[in-house]
């Protein structure tokens, strides 16, 4: 219980700094790179404290479930910049593209960053070079791919309309509820988290709960000060405004999910990492980008659709790609080291040459890879959707897969 509230102390600053600066009382003023440092350790104390809550939660709920809601917590910062760009909008419309460049840059992050690091920490822990991630993702692939078949509308008709966020917060409800029908699975509990799982039942699902409110109120709290600090950290350094809204905030945003994937790939359970940032994927694809249009229209006070300019077009296009590609790969329901690695390799690529010309060129590439990807694990498509019924069975479901295979 000392180490659950030695990360509680260390995750503390930000939710008391915040109250005091809300509240307009006295409260230190730091310089911008110390702030993003001191909201970033409350961050990284909030995502130890979830690691152990989410071990246990996986024993009372359905483990996708608890992933799930571990995923929403985790990309809480993400929503709060998106959601802040996306409310000011109306007033200030330049913040509506900086809105949708924050989405696209998070969502490309995610996949082309995140799953190729708990990769590479697999790998390095495991010496293996196929990661399975188990058959009881199959769900969260399927509605992955739903949700970017639908985003590939959005550049066509130029805009995000309250259409939109019917359908995709649609599909993240039913996500949801379907999550919730599979079955709980026995973690073996280590240290704080086994402290949690042996107190009383009534008194562990309190703690649970406690500490996932806890840890939300923090990455909450922490969020704009910590993605703010660096912005305003890279602007004294020359950086491209455009540049940081797309690219440091989210990296700043996301951090709390790629801390906690990467540490359950340290403690040997990447394939929960990768059903964590699976899961992040989904809510972001669709309970994110549905509510952007749905806080523009409630701020502006009418029912205009977020127009979407020729970039921001473009962006949402190579972020759709993407993701279909995504999908592909995991397919097979595992993760190669070539898969992982070209992954890396065509984010870092477009990352690097900005322009509209490697954009489209990317967009068709990703969307060309996918194709063949579906078309050589055409019979693993068929083993998805049938693993996707058996995850929310709870009589034929099975519990967490092995790390990988050679």
């Amino acid at each position: 219980m000392l180490q659950i509230a030695a990360a509680a102390l260390v995750a503390l600053p930000a939710p008391v700094l915040r109250t005091l600066e809300l509240a307009g009382l006295p409260h230190p003023d730091f310089p911008s790179a110390v702030e993003s440092a001191i909201f970033g350790i409350s961050i990284l104390g909030a995502a130890t404290l979830l690691i152990w809550a989410a071990e246990v939660a996986e024993q009372l709920v359905a483990s996708t479930l608890a992933l799930a809601v571990l995923a929403i917590v985790a990309v809480l910062p993400e929503y709060s910049v998106d959601l802040y760009f996306a409310w000011t909008a109306p007033d200030n419309p330049e913040n509506a593209q900086f809105a949708l460049a924050n989405m696209t840059g998070a969502n490309r992050l995610l996949i082309g960053l995140a799953w190729p690091l708990v990769f590479l920490v697999f790998w390095f822990r495991e010496h293996k070079r196929t990661l399975k991630i188990g058959r009881q993702n199959a769900l969260g692939v399927i509605f992955l791919g739903a949700a970017t078949i639908y985003s590939f509308s959005i550049p066509i008709r130029g805009h995000l309309s309250l259409l939109d966020s019917v359908v995709l917060i649609g599909i993240f409800v039913v996500y949801l509820i379907l999550s919730a029908r599979g079955p709980s699975h026995t973690v073996e509990l280590v240290g704080p988290a086994r402290s949690i799982g042996a107190l009383p039942d009534p008194w562990r699902k309190v703690a649970v709960i406690a500490i996932f409110a806890y840890a939300a109120g923090v990455v909450f709290s922490a969020a704009e000060p910590f993605a703010q600090g660096l912005i305003d950290s890279g602007e004294s350094f020359g950086i491209n405004e455009f540049f940081l809204v797309q690219w440091i905030a989210p990296l700043a945003s996301e951090a709390p999910e790629f801390l906690l994937a990467a540490m359950l790939a340290l403690r040997g359970r990447a394939a929960a990492g990768m059903a964590l940032l699976l899961a992040s994927k989904v809510n972001q694809w669709t309970l994110l980008v549905g509510s952007l249009p749905l806080a523009f229209a409630i701020s502006g006070g009418s029912l205009s659709p977020l127009d979407i300019d020729a970039r921001q077009s473009q962006e949402l296009f190579l972020t759709a790609a993407q993701s279909l590609f995504a999908v592909a790969v995991l397919t097979s329901l595992s993760l190669s080291a070539r898969e992982a690695g070209l992954i890396f390799v065509l984010f870092a690529i477009q990352l690097a040459v900005p322009i509209a010309e490697v954009r489209l060129a990317f967009g068709v590439l990703y969307l060309l890879l996918a194709l063949f990807w579906f078309a050589t694990e055409r019979r693993e498509a068929v083993d998805l959707f049938r693993s996707a019924r058996s995850s929310i069975s709870p009589e034929t479901a099975g519990g967490e897969p092995g790390n990988g295979e050679t």
